[in-house]
């Protein structure tokens, strides 16, 4: 994929995790009055936030993918992405079915860590010159 691409699918993904976000706040503001929205709470803010971390990723994706830090922006995007479905998806799932997938929310919690170690290694990695 190219670094326009691999941009566009960042912003989409993006939109859709802040979309989620949102959603899962109204959820939690009706919930509130019964004393359930914890989670929803939660989910809701990791969705919001790392929405925006997926859009710093877009913004910073340039050149080919496949350069150092090229390489790691797209982890650090994969990673941001999956680890915020996992993580409030669990959150969500544990919520509303009380059992469901609760190994969900520390992988995506490890992955959201990762990704944020991935977007710091591709600093380092980036070898373009500071102006």
């Amino acid at each position: 994929m190219t670094a326009t691409a691999w941009r566009k699918l960042w912003q989409c993904v993006a939109g859709l995790l802040g979309a989620a976000g949102v959603a899962l706040g109204a959820a939690a503001a009706h919930l509130a009055a019964s004393g359930d929205a914890g989670h929803l709470q939660l989910a809701s803010g990791f969705l919001i936030f790392h929405a925006l971390a997926l859009l710093g990723v877009a913004a910073l994706t340039r050149g080919p993918a496949e350069t150092g830090s090229g390489r790691w922006l797209k982890l650090a995007g994969v990673l941001f992405a999956l680890g915020a479905i996992c993580f409030s998806g669990g959150l969500t799932l544990n919520q509303l079915v009380t059992q469901a997938l609760g190994p969900l929310i520390p992988v995506g919690g490890t992955a959201l860590i990762l990704g944020w170690l991935a977007l710091a290694v591709s600093a380092v990695a980036d070898r373009a010159p500071l102006t």
